[in-house]
């Protein structure tokens, strides 16, 4: 299985515009932070992709992405789901209907923000999309991989998170109930949202995902949806426990 981090940024990526911030004006290109996504190339080739944010396309560009099997969406905020027309391409080179699994409420918010797609009288060239409901008590499989749901919380929103074997990725999270943190022991690469070192409604700063990497106990553990208020790269992971460091765009682990 290979790991590719498409985005580490938050919603506004980084830089931000018209930020002058040392992260927003850093050259170094692990402070370029795109909106959060990633891609799981299992072991035959095929990809799956978690989350289509604004910066999807480009994602799919720079990874030379021709195919992809299926892609889950965490949650319906713009970040993580505005780039569901960008799968157009995907659809014409594969000449198939594109699987989409994601909770029942933020399907109904695609077929909402999308009434294009879903129409019962769609414009041709529309992207075809099939949306499959999934639930946090249920693993589901996708191309034989199997996957187990975490349901993590955004505030007060409900957030999926998910483990392909020996690897859980969970975003966009402020707390965890213990029933589905026992779901995510045992993992051995941990991917964990780390927004910044303020207090956050809605996300873990990066001390408290520090605290929640120390008691799930992976063998590595990778921060993502950083914001540029978290700091430069270079600076924050000398800060950081041996087994805890900062993903960047582009990292690439083999598992």
């Amino acid at each position: 299985m290979k790991i590719t981090f498409l985005g580490t940024g938050t919603s506004q990526g980084v830089p931000i515009i018209g930020c002058k911030c040392e992260a927003c004006l850093s050259t170094d290109k692990r402070d370029k932070r795109l909106r959060c996504a990633i891609m799981i190339t299992l072991d035959d080739g095929r990809n799956i992709v978690i989350d289509i944010g604004p910066d999807f396309r480009y994602q799919m560009l720079r990874e030379g992405v021709e195919d992809i099997e299926a892609i889950l969406i965490t949650h319906e905020h713009n970040d993580h789901m505005v780039g569901l027309d960008d799968v157009r391409p995907i659809n014409f080179l594969q000449r198939k209907d594109m699987p989409v699994y994601a909770l029942e409420r933020v399907i109904k918010n695609l077929k909402e923000r999308f009434a294009y797609i879903f129409s019962t009288n769609p414009y041709p060239g529309i992207p075809r999309i099939k949306l499959l409901p999934i639930h946090k008590s249920n693993p589901f499989e996708v191309a034989g991989q199997h996957i187990i749901p975490i349901e993590v919380m955004h505030y007060k929103l409900s957030v999926l998170g998910f483990r392909f074997g020996d690897f859980t990725y969970l975003t966009d999270i402020k707390t965890i109930s213990d029933e589905e943190l026992e779901k995510v022991k045992g993992t051995k690469i941990l991917v964990l949202g780390a927004l910044q070192r303020q207090e956050h409604i809605s996300h873990l700063t990066i001390d408290e995902a520090i605290t929640l990497s120390q008691k799930i106990q992976p063998e590595q553990c990778y921060f993502i949806h950083m914001s540029h208020r978290l700091g430069k790269h270079a600076d924050v992971i000398k800060t950081l426990p041996k087994n805890i460091t900062l993903a960047y765009d582009g990292l690439i682990l083999n598992l």
